[in-house]
C-alpha cells in the first residue's frame, strides 16, 4: 500500500458500455437471434433495441430513455466492433465469410456462458434479446434498416449501414 499514489491508481473501466459489457449484451443478442447470422449494422441496430425495447414498441427499456439516444447509435458501432473482435479472441463468436460481407453467429461455448449470466439484470436483457429476436429474427437486413431508419431517423440508419460496408 505504501506505493500507492494517486497517479499510480490502475484507471478504472468505464462502467457503462465498457468493452466487457458491450461484449456481454452482444453475445446475449447472437445467441437469442440464433440461428439467424447478424452483420454488424444489424447489430448495432440491435443493440440499440435491446436496450430501449419500448421505443419500439416492446417491454419496458432496459437502460433509462435519453434525449441522446439517437446519438447514441452513432457511437454504438464501433463498441460493437471492439465486442466482436473481443468475443472472437475468447472463440465465442464465429466470423462467417460470403459474397455479401461478414456475418456472426455465437460460438460453440456461447450458451453456456449466457446461461451462467443469472443476475437480475441478465436476466432483463435476455428477455429484452428474445423480444428483439422475435421481432426481427424473420426480417432481411432492409427491412430492419426500414424500421430503425422510421425509429431513429432514417439519416442515422443509413450513416450506420454505410460506414458498415467500408
Amino acid at each position: 500500500m505504501d506505493g500507492l499514489t494517486p497517479t499510480s491508481r490502475p484507471k478504472s473501466a468505464p462502467l457503462f458500455n465498457s468493452p466487457v459489457e458491450t461484449s456481454l449484451r452482444t453475445l446475449i443478442v447472437l445467441e437469442a437471434m440464433y440461428p439467424r447470422p447478424c452483420r454488424l449494422s444489424e447489430l448495432t441496430w440491435f443493440d440499440h433495441a435491446v436496450v430501449h425495447t419500448n421505443d419500439f414498441g416492446g417491454p419496458p427499456s432496459l437502460h433509462p430513455d435519453l434525449d441522446s439516444s439517437v446519438g447514441e447509435l452513432l457511437v454504438r458501432r464501433k463498441l460493437i466492433e471492439e465486442a466482436l473482435n473481443l468475443l472472437q479472441q475468447l472463440h465465442l463468436v464465429e466470423a462467417c465469410f460470403d459474397e455479401q460481407g461478414v456475418t456472426y453467429l455465437p460460438g460453440e461455448e456461447s450458451p453456456a456462458l449466457v446461461d451462467m449470466l443469472s443476475s437480475s439484470y441478465n436476466q432483463r436483457l435476455r428477455e429484452c434479446a428474445e423480444w428483439v429476436a422475435s421481432n426481427f429474427r424473420e426480417l432481411k437486413s432492409d427491412e430492419i434498416e426500414d424500421v430503425f431508419a422510421d425509429r431513429v431517423g432514417r439519416w442515422t440508419a443509413e450513416f450506420q449501414q454505410e460506414a458498415a460496408m467500408q
